[in-house]
């Protein structure tokens, strides 16, 4: 029976869920449609390193080299030949490349299992290391790619990067891929697989006296984060539709840790709201990077400073909310319906003294 229901709460919340992405598609500005798609784009982003570091305990830095790959994937299988002829004009494009051009579906698809495949490979060597080796080996290996894009001049066009990508990204895009990857994710960790994973975070050794192959789970964990993250590096691309090497440097990668961080890890639940709110954040906060006034006070803009108080706020929930907004917990409908039931009991209690 609760089953039945809960099943019949998720299909009206998704459904209600497409209404709102039906009618912020078709009426809300290009602006206020940016920042729900990038919503959604980080919400992938943080997601996928929640299923490294926060299920499998691997504190891996690689995220940026993994977008980049399927950015430039899907930028350069969806651009037209006369926009490659433009962009390549130093460095004429490899011939292959020259007069492909595909649909967007299958340039996503193809943009995630390139970066899967980097993913693994990366994985291979750097699996070997743990803890903080293992993070700096993967940063390595995210700027080895980064320097690659940039020297590969015949495929990526080097530091000049990519311009006029067809801006196929919208809410349904965007969203739909954030839901899919939620979907899996979450079906991956409820498995036997999900919980060989944890029980690596927890404690390798044991584990691995378990019989939990560490090697095969790891490179799991690695494959089906880097084929999600690069789903969202081709989404960002044709969102934005320019690239170049310098969006993915470690600031990327960084962004992503303090969002999951915020939102706790080995949430997805909190991965999502940490997203939203960053980039709503962010956004919002805009403003104080240019000069106003308040009452007889000019205040000149500093470039950065929206990071400084994203800063500070990430600061503040690690004091107050050491394991984040939601630490280990994940919404369920058994939780928001006990939530509605302990309010109506508190009101229906009697508030006087007793009778007499």
């Amino acid at each position: 029976m609760k089953k039945r229901r809960n099943l019949i709460l998720t299909l009206a919340a998704l459904i209600l869920f497409g209404g709102f992405l039906y009618y912020a598609q078709h009426t809300f500005n290009p602006y206020i449609l940016r920042i729900l798609n990038l919503c959604a784009v980080f919400t992938i982003f943080a997601v996928t390193f929640n299923l490294i570091f926060g299920y499998t305990g691997q504190f891996s830095l690689g995220h940026a080299g993994f977008a980049a790959v399927g950015a430039y994937v899907a930028a350069l299988l969806t651009m037209s030949a006369a926009q490659k002829s433009a962009n390549f004009f130093l460095k004429p494009i490899i011939s292959p490349l020259a007069n492909v051009e595909i649909p967007f579906l299958p340039a996503l698809l193809l943009a995630g299992l390139f970066a899967s495949v980097v993913g693994s490979l990366v994985a291979w060597p750097a699996l070997r290391l743990r803890g903080d080796y293992l993070a700096i080996a993967t940063l390595g290996f995210s700027e080895i790619i980064r320097i690659l894009l940039v020297n590969l001049q015949p495929i990526t066009n080097g530091a000049l990067g990519l311009k006029g990508i067809p801006s196929y990204t919208n809410l349904y895009w965007s969203w739909g891929a954030a839901l899919v990857c939620i979907f899996i994710i979450k079906s991956l960790i409820n498995t036997s697989y999900g919980r060989a994973m944890s029980a690596i975070r927890d404690d390798e050794v044991a584990a691995e006296a378990l019989g939990v192959s560490l090697f095969k789970h790891k490179m799991m964990a690695f494959a089906v984060s880097a084929f999600f993250v690069g789903v969202a590096g081709a989404l960002m691309a044709n969102l934005i539709s320019t690239i170049d090497p310098k969006v993915f440097l470690f600031f990327l990668t960084y962004q992503i840790v303090g969002i999951t961080v915020m939102g706790g890890m080995g949430s997805l639940t909190g991965s999502t709201i940490a997203a939203i709110l960053y980039t709503v954040f962010l956004e919002a906060l805009r403003p104080i990077e240019s000069p106003f006034t308040i009452g007889p006070l000019n205040i000149p803009g500093i470039p950065g400073m929206r990071m400084v108080l994203f800063s500070i706020l990430l600061l503040t929930v690690i004091l107050f909310y050491r394991r984040g907004l939601m630490g280990t917990n994940e919404f369920s409908w058994d939780w928001l319906i006990g939530l509605f039931h302990r309010k109506d009991t508190a009101l229906a209690a009697p508030t006087g003294g007793a009778e007499k």
